[in-house]
């Protein structure tokens, strides 16, 4: 039997059989695990992003959506300085103290960590101070992937680059990662790291939703031709693919709610009227948004493990529901044509088809 929370209660009652069996296929499967990127490192398919602990998720919750991580096979844990003010990584510190050579973990610096001049950024002096606070709070000797929260516009790269590969030639962190960089960034930071033989950027961490698509412009192509791990955040859109934006309605509590940052990231009418649509057509195969919704970012061949979050267990059940999802290329189709597809990075939108000057071949 399929996990209640997959199947949503308001699920359409005269879904087409035919359309359920060729488009979307649910099923009972065990958490699978991929490289990331080039380094030979297993995760799983789903990494849990821990920014709940010790804010919306207390200690002892926080503790029970580990251990529902670890029974679902989840080896993937993501975390950063900023989150709770260290808060976070020193709960994901103790929980990881009985199986630290069994779980993946990262954290991340550039955003303030204190009121000083020189508390922010990806100089070293920055990085070099952050990272022993993260080992610290942590508990742990090296950190799997230490990303680069932000790309810094005022200290030359090759300073950050050189910084990052004096902490893997002493052990502190194993891979590099950078998050919410642009693609240009990414390659400049590789070249660099190639002409001067220094550790590259390994995995980077973009955000990527069905209303937020940006992604699929660069980042991802250039991941994939590159062979880079992503692990893509907020796959729900801050909350607005949940099922729970639909027409008006919106829930009592909530990023979107609450949070002025995610009120502007999502501001847009047309992302609530694609998260909408969404919902009726979730609804219409009978699988919980949430699942449906990561299972489709995953459905990228560029995606290595969407992050999950959540405030409690019930939240958590039905984002790792998503494993159980297959989509077929005719949904993800259909999906895809709920938002607005961008264009390609030349902007020549006539590339994609029969218009045009033709391919090579």
């Amino acid at each position: 039997m399929l996990h209640q929370h997959l199947i949503p209660q308001q699920a359409s009652v005269s879904i087409s059989r035919k359309w359920y069996r060729n488009s979307i296929l649910v099923r009972k499967k065990r958490m699978e695990y991929k490289f990331l990127g080039k380094t030979g490192v297993k995760v799983s398919e789903l990494c849990f992003g821990t920014m709940s602990f010790g804010g919306i998720a207390d200690e002892a919750m926080s503790r029970q959506m580990f251990d529902k991580c670890r029974e679902a096979g989840i080896n993937f844990f993501d975390c950063a300085n900023v989150y709770v003010g260290g808060k976070s990584e020193e709960i994901l510190g103790k929980f990881i103290k009985d199986c630290r050579d069994d779980v993946v973990i990262t954290s991340k610096v550039y955003f303030n960590t204190g009121d000083g001049k020189n508390m922010s950024g990806a100089s070293r002096y920055h990085i070099v101070r952050a990272v022993e606070d993260s080992l610290r709070r942590l508990d742990t000797e090296y950190i799997d992937v230490y990303f680069v929260h932000r790309f810094d516009d005022t200290t030359p790269i090759e300073e950050t680059m050189r910084v990052l590969d004096d902490l893997v030639r002493a052990g502190k962190i194993l891979y590099v990662g950078a998050s919410n960089f642009a693609a240009w960034q990414i390659a400049k930071a590789n070249g660099i790291a190639a002409k001067n033989n220094l550790s590259r950027i390994e995995c980077i961490q973009p955000m990527y939703n069905l209303v937020k698509r940006q992604a699929e412009v660069e980042i991802l192509p250039m991941a994939m031709s590159e062979q880079l791990a992503v692990i893509n955040y907020s796959p729900l859109g801050g909350g607005l693919l949940t099922g729970k934006y639909n027409h008006g309605n919106k829930p009592d509590i909530g990023r979107l709610v609450d949070n002025k940052m995610y009120q502007i990231r999502y501001g847009e009418a047309t992302l609530y009227e694609t998260a909408a649509n969404f919902t009726e057509l979730a609804n219409s195969v009978g699988i919980n948004p949430v699942s449906l919704a990561i299972a489709w970012t995953a459905k990228h061949e560029g995606i290595t493990s969407p992050i999950i979050g959540a405030r409690n267990t019930e939240q958590l059940q039905a984002s790792i529901d998503s494993i159980h999802v297959e989509v077929s290329d005719e949904l993800y189709a259909q999906i895809s044509q709920l938002s607005h597809t961008p264009p390609p990075a030349t902007d020549r939108n006539e590339e994609t088809s029969e218009h045009n000057y033709g391919l090579r071949k």
